[in-house]
C-alpha cells in the first residue's frame, strides 16, 4: 500500500513538473477562455520569439529570482493602424506572471465596493412614529386583544423593530499587502490572457474618436480600453479623443486599480508606466516597517 501511494504521488509531480515546460498549459485552466468565444484574429500576432529581430526597447532593472525570468512582450504604437511592432519589452515576473489568485480579486473587488459605502436606510422606533398618546380600548370587556398604543411594532403603521438606524459606514482596511497583490494578480491575469498591451506613448495623430476606436478594433484589443500612463497631463488628442467614448477610458498610474482593470477588457500602459508599476509594487515585497505609525487614531468613517 505503501508502495502504490509513492508511485502515485510521483506520478502526479512529475506530470505537474512537465507540464510547467509545455506551452499548451502555461495558462491555468481557470483563466482558459471558451473556444466559442475566442476571437481568431487576436490570435494573428503570436508572443514574440526568442530569437526576435526587433530591438529590446526596455531592459527589466530590478533583480529577478534566479528560478524565474523576465517575461517579454511586443512594444506597439498608437501613430498608425497598421504600424508594425516598435520592438520588445521586458516584465517582471513578479509583477507580470504571478499565479492566479482570483480569492484575493475577489477580495479586493469586494472590499473597493463597499469600503467607502454608507447606508442612510432609517426606520422609526416606536417612541418616534406620530399618534399613540392614548390606549385605543379598555383593557377589559371589549371582548378585544388588550393594546396599550397605536405605535406599538404589531400595528400597521407602527414603529419598526430592529430595523436599520443610518447613517451605517461599512468601512473596513484590507491590509496593503493584500490591495499590492492584486493589482499584481489583474495584471497577469490579462497578461496571460494575451489582454495586456504596451505602447510607447499615448500619442496619437487625430483627435477624432472614430479614428481611436479603428485603431482599437483593428488590432482586435476588445470591446473597452483602459489607458494607462504616468504623466500628471494627458496629450490633447487622446483626451478630446475618450472624451465621448464611454468604452475607452483614461486614467493615471498612480490611480490604477482592480476594479477598473476588471471592468475594462484591453489594459494599455506605456513604457513609462511599466516602470512606475514595477518600481511601486515590487518595493511592497522588501519593505518590512508600517505604511502609517500605529499612534495615529483610528476612525470607523473614511
Amino acid at each position: 500500500m505503501l508502495r502504490f501511494s509513492c508511485l502515485v504521488l510521483n506520478r502526479g509531480a512529475a506530470r505537474r513538473f512537465a507540464s510547467s515546460f509545455s506551452s499548451d498549459n502555461a495558462l491555468p485552466p481557470n483563466l482558459l477562455l471558451p473556444s466559442n468565444l475566442v476571437d481568431p484574429a487576436r490570435l494573428k500576432r503570436p508572443p514574440p520569439p526568442a530569437d526576435s529581430s526587433l530591438p529590446l526597447l526596455r531592459k527589466c532593472n530590478a533583480a529577478v529570482p534566479p528560478h524565474l525570468r523576465p517575461v517579454q512582450t511586443w512594444v506597439e504604437s498608437l501613430e498608425g493602424k497598421d504600424s508594425e511592432p516598435l520592438g520588445l519589452t521586458e516584465l517582471h515576473p513578479d509583477v507580470f506572471a504571478v499565479p492566479p489568485r482570483l480569492d484575493i480579486l475577489h477580495a479586493v473587488e469586494i472590499w473597493q465596493k463597499n469600503f467607502k459605502r454608507i447606508s442612510h436606510a432609517n426606520t422609526k422606533l416606536r417612541s418616534e412614529v406620530r399618534g399613540g398618546g392614548r390606549k385605543p380600548w379598555n383593557q377589559k370587556g371589549s371582548g378585544r386583544a388588550r393594546h396599550g398604543s397605536i405605535r406599538s411594532p404589531i400595528w400597521r403603521g407602527g414603529g419598526v423593530s430592529h430595523g436599520p438606524r443610518g447613517p451605517n459606514s461599512y468601512y473596513y482596511m484590507l491590509p496593503m499587502k493584500v490591495r499590492v497583490q492584486g493589482l499584481k494578480v489583474a495584471l497577469s491575469s490579462k497578461f496571460a490572457q494575451q489582454y495586456l498591451h504596451i505602447v510607447d506613448s499615448l500619442n496619437i495623430p487625430t483627435a477624432d474618436s472614430k479614428d481611436l476606436l479603428e485603431l482599437i478594433r483593428h488590432r482586435h484589443w476588445g470591446e473597452s480600453a483602459l489607458l494607462v500612463d504616468v504623466c500628471q497631463e494627458f496629450p490633447e488628442n487622446i483626451l478630446q479623443a475618450t472624451a465621448n467614448l464611454k468604452t475607452v477610458n483614461l486614467i493615471p498610474a498612480i490611480g490604477l486599480n482592480v476594479h477598473s482593470m476588471l471592468k475594462h477588457e484591453a489594459i494599455i500602459l506605456t513604457l513609462d508606466t511599466v516602470r512606475f508599476l514595477e518600481e511601486k509594487l515590487l518595493w511592497h515585497d522588501q519593505r518590512y516597517t508600517p505604511l502609517y505609525p500605529f499612534r495615529l487614531p483610528y476612525s470607523d468613517f473614511p
